[in-house]
């Protein structure tokens, strides 16, 4: 199992100890692993936000950025990170249907309550943990949700990663994601591109068609195989 990145937001040092000490015992209750990254207020988060995290436990009230303006921003870059709000104001914690919360725990919060609902928390992460993978980006990383990649292209030793919101430049090289995506309906259709065959809409003499328009060239030794890998996915749809 892969790690599970948890971000802590939260102004108070003795409550941001406690969930640090508590993510700490659950790992050790339960064997899965966590890297945490901590923050001591809204606005350190928010403003240089990037898609890495798979959970967020966030204050609501804070001194320069409250949680909920925080969870408002970070949407804006991340509409797959389960964020839960961790509060004394329960009537704040209402509102976090607006941002999408997975729920709200109050403090003080004992530890009973924090292991349900990250174990809930968990789950929701491992439904979805397994259509997104973290990418190196400009010298940082950022979780990409494999549904969104159309294919990744190879030009001349740079990767180019076509996705739904546009293209993105990431190291690596084309074998290494091939052998990474080698079990989510990617396919190698020949030596400069990987196709997510669910974003493949048909054939054209020597072309895939692509949900966005693009045509892909699919070479000849590899035709029958791409045909057969496509007849598959549709067949298991």
């Amino acid at each position: 199992m892969r790690e599970i990145r948890i971000g802590v937001v939260e102004d108070d040092p003795a409550a941001l100890q406690r969930a640090v000490d508590y993510l700490n015992q659950y790992q050790s209750e339960t064997g899965e692993r966590f890297v945490v990254s901590v923050f001591d207020d809204g606005e350190k988060i928010a403003e240089q936000y990037k898609p890495v995290y798979d959970i967020l436990l966030l204050d609501i009230e804070m001194k320069r950025m409250d949680g909920m303006e925080a969870a408002r921003r970070i949407r804006e870059r991340d509409d797959s990170v389960v964020i839960v709000f961790i509060t004394a104001a329960p009537q704040y914690a209402i509102n976090g249907y607006q941002v999408g919360a997975l729920s709200y725990m109050l403090k003080p919060v004992p530890y009973f309550a924090f292991k349900q609902e990250l174990k809930r928390s968990i789950e929701s992460v491992r439904r979805r943990g397994d259509d997104a993978m973290l990418v190196d980006v400009g010298g940082g990383q950022q979780r990409l949700e494999l549904a969104d990649v159309l294919y990744i292209e190879s030009i001349r030793h740079t990767i180019i990663i076509h996705t739904l919101g546009g293209g993105m430049q990431v190291s690596g090289t084309l074998k290494d994601f091939e052998t990474r995506l080698a079990d989510h309906d990617f396919f190698r259709s020949n030596s400069c591109y990987l196709v997510n065959l669910r974003h493949v809409t048909g054939m054209e003499d020597q072309d895939c068609v692509m949900s966005n328009g693009d045509r892909l060239r699919v070479s000849r030794p590899r035709k029958k195989a791409f045909l057969s890998a496509l007849t598959d996915y549709m067949g298991g749809m």
